[in-house]
């Protein structure tokens, strides 16, 4: 089960969320130009633009199965299980990043040492960590860790720029995930161009994740496949336009060697006066079929997502439908953000020929006289799910998504609330404070079971220089 940082970072109640303005949304057509400025023209200098500062988060979770789920962990060569799991870690960020040199090719350098400090050390509380909190072999926490998160060169000329190291990257199949103590990374080379006014292009070749919860480098992975499969190549490349002013799209498309290939499309649409009543219109969706050596399995996987949010000044109310075609998971890189469906939530509700609609509310208090202070509530359902038909190949990926095969006509369903709180100003300005509450239950045979989870997130930044 992958936890969405949309939601279980507090505030989003779908990948598409109205945002509110002061006026009617713009239906004119953008027409495309090259870009008014160039950025490298206006670079300050190696030295002279360096900054150095960061966050740090503290992060607390605490999990409760149950209608017979239980967590595990070894103690005196014994496996004991209960219904419980907390994990506490203190995630700090140090960033150092230069400026770019003059001249027509821009040079600087990012560097960030991620540190992990445990506060909750017990055995029997964190159950081997997961990804959560790092742990040894024998289960026990690594009390304090260090690694670079980040490490790279970049070049830029006019607008473009080309980043070389470890670094992040977003798009709608390999994306930064960041709902953790601290967030994931890549490695590799990336570019981005934006040349033109409303048209802009990305793309990348990663070999290795930086993984939220590890200290080393690791292959990559599919988040639902069984572990076993790693690839050490993944390709991307697409583009982002705005054809009007109330419309963007993006579409990318990712080689995930002897995976699959993976196509994205996106759109979010915005009519009306939010004063009144705006409407916002979220579309994604994800082609995926399997590629080289199938290491896991034959995919033929279309699955979309429809969300519709209505908003009038403070109040957002969304409706979203989601729908998964095929005979697997709809699966996705793990330690990546790459899933940008409305109704990836503590579930993904994705599983195979899986049906699923979601109801969330929020309220923005900024228009009570509130600033900063934020409330949500959602309830999602799953039905259909239906993996009967999965057959994998012949091969050794037969099994990749082991267990699917007994799922039929499975359901479940997910409600929670949350509120965050930022600070509008002091020295602590920008601190943001979350607390969510998630119900999931499932039925006997759905992936992610049934789990209660608390969690409260407090992020502060900082500024050194």
């Amino acid at each position: 089960m992958k936890l969405s940082s949309k939601v279980l970072l507090a505030m989003a109640i779908s990948s598409i969320t109205a945002t509110a303005y002061a006026e009617p949304a713009s239906q004119d057509f953008v027409p495309t130009t090259l870009a008014g400025t160039s950025a490298q023209s206006e670079a300050k200098g190696f030295i002279e633009d360096f900054s150095l500062g960061g966050t740090t988060r503290n992060w607390y979770s605490h999990e409760s199965k149950y209608r017979g789920g239980t967590f595990s962990y070894e103690k005196h060569g014994e496996t004991r299980t209960d219904r419980n799991r907390t994990n506490w870690v203190q995630g700090t960020i140090l960033n150092a990043s230069s400026g770019f040199t003059q001249g027509t090719v821009g040079v600087k350098t990012e560097v960030a040492v991620y540190n992990a400090l445990v506060l909750d050390r017990s055995k029997r509380d964190i159950k081997g960590g997961s990804n959560r909190t790092l742990a040894d072999s024998d289960g026990n926490a690594v009390d304090q860790w260090s690694k670079l998160g980040l490490a790279n060169v970049q070049f830029r000329v006019s607008n473009t720029t080309l980043t070389a190291g470890r670094q992040n990257f977003s798009s709608g199949i390999v994306d930064t995930i960041g709902n953790r103590a601290l967030p994931s990374s890549f490695e590799g080379v990336s570019f981005n161009s934006e040349e033109f006014s409303n048209l802009s292009f990305q793309g990348g070749i990663f070999d290795r994740v930086s993984p939220r919860t590890e200290q080393s480098l690791s292959k990559f992975r599919s988040e639902y496949g069984n572990g076993t499969q790693e690839t050490d190549k993944v390709s991307t490349l697409g583009v982002n336009y705005q054809p009007l002013k109330s419309l963007k799209t993006s579409f990318f498309a990712a080689n995930v060697k002897d995976f699959w290939n993976q196509y994205y499309f996106g759109a979010t649409h915005e009519l009306g006066d939010t004063s009144q009543l705006g409407l916002t219109t979220g579309f994604n969706y994800y082609k995926t079929v399997d590629e080289g050596k199938k290491e896991m399995g034959e995919i033929d996987n279309d699955t979309f997502s429809l969300s519709l949010g209505l908003t009038h000044q403070a109040h957002s109310l969304t409706f979203a439908y989601q729908q998964v075609n095929g005979n697997e998971y709809f699966d996705y890189l793990h330690e990546t953000n790459g899933i940008y469906l409305a109704n990836s939530l503590t579930s993904d509700f994705n599983g195979p020929n899986e049906k699923s609609f979601q109801v969330a509310y929020a309220i923005n208090m900024a228009e009570y006289g509130v600033p900063g202070l934020k409330f949500n509530a959602y309830s999602a359902r799953g039905w259909g799910i239906d993996g009967t038909h999965y057959t994998g190949n012949n091969g050794r990926a037969k099994f990749a998504y082991d267990g699917i095969q007994s799922q039929d006509g499975e359901k479940h369903q997910e409600y929670g609330v949350g509120a965050s709180y930022a600070l509008q100003s002091g020295p602590l300005k920008a601190t943001t404070v979350r607390a969510t509450y998630v119900e999931h239950r499932g039925s006997e045979f759905q992936a992610d079971g049934s789990i209660k989870e608390f969690r409260l997130v407090t992020t502060i930044p900082f500024n050194i220089l």
